[in-house]
């Protein structure tokens, strides 16, 4: 393969300032290879580590297990789930019990960290060869073969590998043995592993082995760990079991480790009351867990007060409106007046909370409460900007930096929470309760906080609906913006945004498409620029692709000369290729909906000579892939119109990785053919292969050429006449043939009008265009517009202008162009000589289709001005349409002709 050209400004010679440095830089590149060389295993280790490879798995594993290193016993404890799917039996006999291999006095010291009840419990009275001996292992094992064993049994639980009753007697007896290993990462480790396997338990084997330990390790003779892991275990346990076994035998220990001597037990247990409520019911919830958060939310410690407080929060929707109107609301009324004065970190959970706090608890406020809650998030959301917020004299640095820390957290939660508050205040009050303090957040100081509020830019557009002129200006605001995080996460939903401004909510004017925000172009292309020179390429490439969105949002024209030359030269000059690609693809939508001959021919020429013909080959490389969107976004008739001679030439090109990425595009370029309609085109493209075959030199090429070969003899053709199997892509084929049409309809129409508005007075042009805008406004947008005879030099008549009213209406409800148009008989008898099938009602409708876009070109070159060449410049390989000067270039063999159309094009300046 070729590699890529070089980077632009990178330096090729390696002389003095060479790309590796001086001479002196490269010697001293040798001191980092002596600490590598004595990191190397030895001879001796490379020996121990050696294993026999005619041993099978389980085999292997005994061996590793009873003479291995830890790292081979590590392998071996995540290769379990493999080996009890392969062999579970053997794996249970032989793998497990090979754990015995450790000296005594090992195994005594690791029982000193099993807790007694546990050993008595289950141990003891359950001491299984394999369960036995898997714990001595694990117990002296190091902390990544414990992890590794957690996560493996719990996926052994999870296939199903074993039946449950096997799993228990084996494997969960050693999860709960090591729930309270020393390291804390490898106890928090067996206890997700035990609280993922409660779920796929049955509720016997959870009553017996797990509940039922449980009473006494919640005791307050346990230790702290033990009964912290005893509240997670309560809470994951009453999603077993029903209500009524809950009040029995969960709800009392639960009441117990509320009560408990130790804050981080109250803490823990408070924050698994929701879990607990959710399975006893609302009954219940109200008459014992209430009480007991009620309780927890004036405990002395500050955390447990902010468990209950959250969990509060959480459960809103379990209360009804007496309870959260006589109990809650005062709670979190008392909450929020004591934050300011208690510990900071509790604003920002508060804060984070606050939006789900007013959505619950809304419609049971007085008006005096609403606005004292909205006052409160209002000077939230400016906690640390304002003249009272300020630092001590006294503070040392470190002090004010972690202060400055909270209070952007506090910012960017309010800002996480602003579409909730919009919802709380109505957005019809947007403008005068909450626009100010959406201003502060779009111009906060720090970038979390505008990155947030970029990201829910888009929800509040949503909500504000008709009011969404109201933030125009902040969202230039933020495509501005000099951090690129927040750039990137504004336009994750761009074209949403600026579908919304331009609709403004309501109306759906085109006219008026983002006409009161002039700034919005200057601040798009800003945004490009300034991702285009940074190093995120990847920021770049997505606003790329939301770029092309913009066709549906300004005018033709301004993405013409104010986008379209930008997307050129990221092609042709950008380093990145996702982001070449990128603008490609967003190029060929701006000529798809570009609605100006003049102007589609001209990008067209340039694609072909700066890209197809250019003298880079990365350029012809780009071209190829333009040419790959554009058989993707337009009808089959345009690819083959435009751009299928100048595919088919780069056949010859003298670079071996143009041709290979050509052959890639061959199939598709084959699927763009219709039969029999081009059916010349199909023999050309036949014959470039069978010179790439004969003629090929490059093995890497031809061995591709080879396999497209192959895929090409496979592909069935389309034909003209939709098929049974392609209908689906016949009809959206023939759906963007007919908006192409449309396009070509308004721009004659538009010609018309400026034409009409020059020699009639204002009243009468008035007139004419109600009159003509009625039938088009009661039809589809699909539906492809006709286009009326050409306009006489003469003013028209009342008569005459009824006349093509009439003659575009039926045009309109038949889908079908009239034979008024000059070439449309001539056309229907040429595409009836070509086809020899009885289907010729398709090639006549194919035919007509093309030869009225050469209509139009025929009819506009009067109006195109001096410096834009008229159509001989693109090639065009129209379907159906022979050359009257020479008949043998339309379905002949023979390629002279076409031959002499390139060269002359070639030499055209």
């Amino acid at each position: 393969m070729h590699p890529p050209p070089p980077a632009a400004g990178v330096a090729m010679d390696f002389g003095q300032n060479s790309l590796f440095g001086y001479m002196e830089d490269l010697q001293e590149l040798t001191i980092i290879e002596r600490p590598v060389r004595r990191s190397l295993k030895t001879p001796e280790e490379i020996e121990r580590l050696t294993v026999d490879e005619d041993l099978s798995d389980i085999d292997r594993a005994v061996y590793l297990l009873s003479a291995g290193q830890d790292i081979q016993g590590t392998s071996v404890i995540a290769n379990l789930p493999f080996l009890m799917r392969q062999n579970p039996t053997e794996t249970l006999r032989r793998v497990l019990p090979k754990v015995r291999c450790l000296p005594r006095s090992t195994r005594m010291h690791t029982y000193l960290f099993i807790p007694r009840v546990w050993i008595s419990h289950v141990f003891v009275q359950r001491c299984d060869s394999g369960g036995k001996h898997l714990l001595e292992v694990l117990h002296v094992a190091s902390v990544e073969m414990q992890l590794t064993a957690a996560v493996s049994f719990l996926t052994i639980l999870q296939e199903e590998s074993m039946s449950v009753h096997t799993y228990a007697h084996s494997f969960l007896q050693v999860i709960l043995l090591h729930l309270e290993h020393r390291d804390t990462g490898v106890s928090n480790a067996w206890l997700e592993t035990l609280l993922s396997a409660i779920e796929l338990l049955p509720k016997e084997t959870l009553r017996h082995e797990i509940l039922n330990p449980l009473v006494s390790k919640a005791q307050l003779s346990q230790t702290v760990q033990s009964r912290l892991v005893s509240c997670k275990i309560l809470g994951k346990l009453t999603n077993k079991f029903d209500a009524h076994s809950i009040k029995r035998e969960i709800l009392p220990l639960v009441k117990s480790l509320c009560q408990d001597v130790e804050y981080e037990v109250r803490s823990c247990m408070c924050r698994q009351l929701e879990n607990i409520a959710q399975g006893i019911g609302t009954e219940l919830t109200k008459s014992v867990v209430l009480p007991e958060l009620i309780e927890l939310s004036g405990d002395e410690s500050g955390s447990v007060r902010l468990a209950a407080f959250e969990t509060l929060v959480n459960m809103l929707d379990m209360f009804d409106t007496d309870d959260r109107s006589q109990t809650i609301l005062p709670l979190v009324k008392s909450f929020c007046e004591k934050s300011f004065k208690a510990d900071e970190s509790i604003l920002i959970s508060l804060s984070f909370h606050l939006g789900k706090l007013c959505h619950g608890l809304y419609g049971i406020f007085t008006p005096d409460q609403h606005l004292r809650f909205l006052e409160f998030y209002k000077k939230l959301c400016t906690l640390g900007l304002q003249q009272e917020n300020g630092h001590n004299e006294n503070q040392i640095p470190s002090q004010i930096a972690e202060q400055e820390k909270k209070y952007t957290s506090v910012r960017k939660n309010c800002a996480y929470n602003f579409p909730a508050m919009i919802v709380f205040v109505d957005p019809k009050n947007f403008h005068m309760e909450l626009y100010s303090t959406f201003f502060c957040l779009c111009h906060d100081p720090e970038v979390p906080v505008r990155y947030t509020i970029a990201i829910c830019f888009y929800e509040v557009s949503k909500l504000l609906n008709s009011g969404v002129y109201l933030i125009h200006k902040e969202l230039i605001t933020l495509l501005q913006d000099e951090s690129l995080e927040v750039l990137d996460a504004l336009i994750n939903h761009l074209p949403e945004i600026l579908e919304l401004m331009s609709i403004g909510g309501e109306s759906s004017v085109q006219e008026n498409k983002l006409s009161s925000l002039p700034d919005l172009i200057p601040a798009l292309t800003a945004a490009e620029q300034r991702a285009a020179a940074s190093l995120k390429w990847r920021t770049h490439e997505k606003l790329l692709q939301k770029y092309a969105c913009l066709p549906h949002i300004i005018s033709s024209d301004q993405i013409y000369y104010r986008f379209l030359q930008r997307m050129f030269t990221i092609m042709m000059t950008n380093n990145v290729l996702p982001v070449q690609r990128a603008a490609a693809r967003t190029l060929c939508i701006f000529l798809r909906y570009n609605r100006k001959q003049e102007q589609r021919h001209e990008v067209i020429q340039k694609l072909i000579e700066q890209l197809g013909q250019g003298k880079s080959y990365w350029n012809r490389l780009r071209f190829l892939d333009t040419c790959e969107f554009i058989i993707e976004i337009f009808s089959k008739s345009f690819f083959c119109k435009y751009f299928f001679l100048p595919v088919i030439e780069l056949t010859h090109d003298p670079v071996a990785n143009v041709r290979m990425k050509l052959c890639y595009l061959l199939p598709k370029v084959k699927s763009a053919l219709k039969i029999p309609a081009d059916m010349h085109l199909l023999q050309q493209l036949e014959m470039c292969v069978r010179k790439l075959l004969c003629q090929e030199k490059d093995k890497d090429v031809l061995a591709i050429v080879k396999k497209t070969v192959l895929e090409l003899d496979r592909m069935e053709m389309s034909m003209d006449v939709f098929q049974k199997k392609n209908y689906e892509k016949d009809l959206l084929d023939q759906e963007k043939e007919r908006e192409e049409l449309m396009f070509l309809e308004m721009e004659q129409l538009e010609k018309e009008k400026h034409q009409n508005d020059g020699r009639s007075s204002d009243k009468s042009f008035e007139k004419k265009r109600r009159d003509s805008r009625t039938p088009m406004q009661s039809l589809p947008k699909n539906i492809p517009i006709s286009v009326p005879g050409p306009s006489s030099t003469a003013p028209s008549t009342s008569k005459e202008i009824k006349k093509s009213k009439l003659i575009r209406s039926q045009s309109f409800n038949n889908q079908a162009f009239h034979a008024k148009y000059g070439n449309l008989d001539k056309c229907a008898s040429k595409s009836s000589t070509l086809a020899h099938t009885p289907s010729v009602s398709g090639l006549m409708r194919t035919a007509m289709l093309s030869l009225t876009d050469d209509s139009f070109r025929t009819r506009n070159t009067s109006n195109v001005p001096a410096s834009f060449p008229p159509n001989p410049v693109l090639p065009s390989t129209s379907r159906g349409t022979g050359n009257t000067a020479d008949p043998k270039s339309s379905g002949s063999k023979d390629t002279q002709p076409r031959k002499a159309t390139l060269k002359s094009r070639k030499s055209n300046p």
